[in-house]
């Protein structure tokens, strides 16, 4: 019970064939988060981050995961915490936010439900220095490459998070049904 709760449920539920069962599960609770890719359509370009993540490492694969900006919520509408992830961690604030989908990325255990959006940006005019918030041991890299480059990362295995994956396929198919944002 420090950044998140971690607590055992047992549900009896009826299952599908009409008989009960018992599940005991640990769930982790720690909130819901929104997430933002950030796109400018004139040179085709994603801005993505990259930072420490340690169930990586721990898992024994790279620590340093390449991301769309992300975080919890806080109590605010998902749209004021993607617009607040967008300038905190790469300095840029969306001109313009729709949102593409809810999402559960591990629904077996875990919580959180992330709010996906999609963000236009300008290469150029950034409002801060990104980075992220040292005060919450945050240590962000912020890079901009072209779409086609992050979709190429995400099929040799460069991109592994689930929310960059589904917001990089999803501009990818509004953009092939000449959808805008």
């Amino acid at each position: 019970r420090n950044w998140g709760r971690l607590d055992r449920y047992e549900v009896d539920y009826l299952r599908r064939d009409g008989h009960r069962q018992t599940l005991s599960r640990e769930i982790y609770d720690h909130g819901s988060a929104a997430a933002v890719l950030m796109y400018a359509p004139g040179p085709g370009t994603v801005i993505l981050t990259r930072q420490f993540r340690l169930p990586a490492h721990v898992n024994g694969d790279p620590a340093w995961l390449v991301e769309v900006p992300a975080g919890m919520l806080d109590g605010e509408a998902p749209a004021i915490a993607a617009r607040r992830e967008a300038i905190e961690e790469t300095g840029y604030e969306p001109e313009a936010l729709v949102f593409l989908f809810d999402t559960y990325a591990s629904p077996g255990s875990l919580t959180e439900k992330c709010a996906c959006f999609l963000g236009r940006y300008t290469p150029g005019r950034q409002v801060g220095a990104g980075g992220g918030v040292r005060g919450e041991g945050e240590d962000i890299e912020v890079f901009e490459l072209g779409l086609d480059e992050a979709m190429a990362m995400v099929a040799s295995g460069g991109i592994v998070d689930a929310k960059t994956i589904m917001l990089l396929q999803a501009l990818a198919l509004r953009l092939a049904a000449g959808e805008g944002i």
